[in-house]
């Protein structure tokens, strides 16, 4: 019989290797400090929810990092791109995956009931997140017509709180993907994927909303902060949805 190895030590090991590597291969994806958070967050997740939780992230960072660098000579010409040509920094490491460490953070001092609930909330995280990058890079490099979703007036493409059918459809599909990746995994039921899938919906379009009306008036108000507050609403309004209909 083998003996059960710490799931801390392997997440010592394996991000450390996996670490070592990106920041060793020619194609960036994270800048140098960005590398050590990544590995911070690696480490965090491995360990609380194993292999099941890392399918996630890594899927979520790779989807992502790719979505990212979609159309990018033209988005960089017109001046919509993301900053360092796509690289992620810390900033971006924990405004995308702050909620959902905390969520895994969380299942170690839960009943399983309440592990269960944090676990559907950590994909529903990641969903949300992942439907927004999708539906914001497809939609500033496809995007037809962008509406202000405050107003529906044509605005160009590019502008906070701008919305297309393009990129709405693209963070749709995003979103179930990985919501089933999560219950492939075994971390959500059948119920969890509609339920990240709703909640991805309208955690997204709630971020155009603060896009469109506070983010221009309140200068603490990053694109890394309203991550986070996109991604707290998709994790609250997944649990909400389990919570309430629970059979009585």
């Amino acid at each position: 019989m083998f003996p059960t190895v710490n799931p801390w030590l392997i997440a010592l090991a394996l991000n450390t290797l996996l670490i070592a590597i990106a920041f060793l291969s020619p194609k960036k994806l994270l800048t140098p400090i960005g590398y050590l958070h990544a590995w911070v967050l690696g480490v965090l997740l491995w360990g609380t929810l194993q292999a099941p939780g890392y399918i996630v992230v890594m899927f979520y960072f790779l989807v992502g990092s790719g979505v990212t660098r979609i159309g990018m000579a033209e988005k960089e010409a017109a001046g919509i791109a993301e900053k360092r040509s796509g690289l992620r920094g810390p900033e971006n490491v924990w405004g995308s995956a702050l909620i959902a460490t905390l969520c895994a953070l969380g299942t170690i001092w839960v009943n399983p009931l309440w592990s269960n609930f944090l676990q559907l909330g950590y994909v529903a995280s990641f969903s949300t997140k992942l439907s927004d990058t999708c539906a914001s890079e497809v939609g500033k490099a496809y995007g037809k017509r962008t509406y202000l979703i405050t107003t529906f007036q044509p605005v160009p493409r590019g502008t906070e709180g701008a919305v297309s059918l393009e990129g709405t459809l693209a963070g749709l599909l995003a979103s179930v993907i990985i919501a089933l990746i999560g219950w492939g995994v075994g971390l959500i039921n059948p119920w969890g994927v509609l339920w990240c899938t709703l909640a991805a919906l309208i955690a997204t379009n709630l971020e155009s909303v603060i896009g469109a009306t506070l983010q221009t008036k309140l200068v603490w108000l990053s694109n890394e902060w309203v991550n986070v507050i996109n991604t707290l609403i998709g994790a609250v309004v997944a649990i909400l949805a389990a919570w309430l209909t629970i059979p009585a």
